[in-house]
């Protein structure tokens, strides 16, 4: 069953113009404006707390909106939301997947939930058990799989129904390196065959670089940065020299005119600069002969971008965790039940 579109424009798969959600006093995402484009594979990143979750939890239906509007596969958030989520796949952070089952026993619920016809069904799922390498695996109960083969079943679950779009929460998080590069693969060559939307979210930059043609950072309810990954780390100004050193004489760096931005963070300096190779000498002679401990010459990267946006590392900004969108889904629906 391949979900039609309700008529999207010039190939944009999910719009959003003031997408706003408050929860009290408290505005939790503030007037957001957004176009997601069909084939597109479109990052999500922020800190804890930042909207993230919740404004995907409203494009996916489970939160309702406050303010403004969205459109998913040309189909409104709020006044068709069945339409929206049987365009949409869901691939959540928190395993979700029955594991008493067997691979092919978790595709047959899923395909009859979703209504795919029994016609196709069948070929459908073969399909899918091929795709993510678990033919000779279907009929084994899931609780024997290893991390990475549930996840893969997870993501040949939220495919089931050839969604035009889905979302992915932390698509390879606690994977080993090459399980995370064959999913990565996986991603790539359904956008590649079947033009998927993807969104995801993910606190491994190197993922968001290697996959993501665009990316939005979201702080504080507001997107504060939006482009392709090469755009956004040419924002920062160029290469990052990393001085270790005593007492740095910070209004002397400042004051070089290839010097676009000085910082200081975790013991060091940080110097956003034009050509640091061939600049680093006018740095040295700059210390005024203080002694540098260790020198770093480094490109920017999209974690130096989320530092200078958000004020911390992605890494730091996910520790303590948060609620996720299955456990915005489970309140949700919790609390719609009552």
């Amino acid at each position: 069953m391949v979900v039609e579109a309700a008529g999207s424009n010039d190939g944009v798969m999910i719009a959003a113009q003031g997408l706003t959600k408050r929860f009290g006093d408290l505005t939790a995402v503030d007037h957001i404006e957004l176009e997601i484009r069909r084939g597109e594979i479109f990052g999500l990143l922020g800190p804890n707390g930042a909207g993230k979750t919740t404004t995907i939890s409203m494009l996916i239906t489970i939160r309702p909106i406050t303010e403004g509007r969205a459109t998913v596969n040309g189909y409104d958030v709020a006044r068709q939301p069945a339409k929206v989520r049987a365009s949409c796949g869901i691939v959540f952070q928190e395993p979700s997947i029955d594991t008493a089952l067997t691979a092919r026993e978790n595709l047959e619920l899923h395909a009859r939930l979703y209504g795919v016809p029994k016609a196709i069904r069948r070929e459908r799922i073969e399909e899918l058990l091929a795709l993510v390498d678990l033919k000779d695996r279907e009929d084994s109960v899931v609780k024997t799989f290893s991390g990475g083969m549930k996840r893969r079943l997870e993501i040949a679950r939220g495919l089931l129904h050839h969604p035009p779009v889905i979302f992915l929460d932390e698509p390879t998080l606690g994977l080993d390196p090459q399980t995370r590069q064959h999913i990565w693969d996986y991603i790539e060559r359904l956008r590649r065959e079947m033009r998927t939307t993807f969104v995801l979210t993910t606190h491994y930059m190197e993922e968001a670089d290697r996959l993501c043609d665009r990316i939005a950072i979201i702080d504080r309810g507001k997107i504060v940065a939006l482009g392709t990954p090469k755009e956004l780390k040419d924002s920062l100004g160029g290469d990052t020299v990393v001085l270790t050193m005593k007492e740095p004489p910070l209004e002397a760096f400042r004051a070089l005119s290839f010097v676009s931005k000085v910082d200081v963070r975790d013991g060091a300096v940080w110097l956003s600069m034009e050509r640091a190779t061939s600049n680093l000498a006018h740095v040295i002679q700059a210390a005024g002969g203080r002694e540098i401990a260790t020198v770093e010459v480094r490109r920017p990267t999209l974690e130096d971008v989320f530092i200078r946006l958000t004020g911390r590392a992605i890494r730091q900004a996910e520790e303590g965790g948060g609620e996720g969108w299955f456990g915005a889904a489970m309140q949700y629906t919790a609390s719609t039940n009552r």
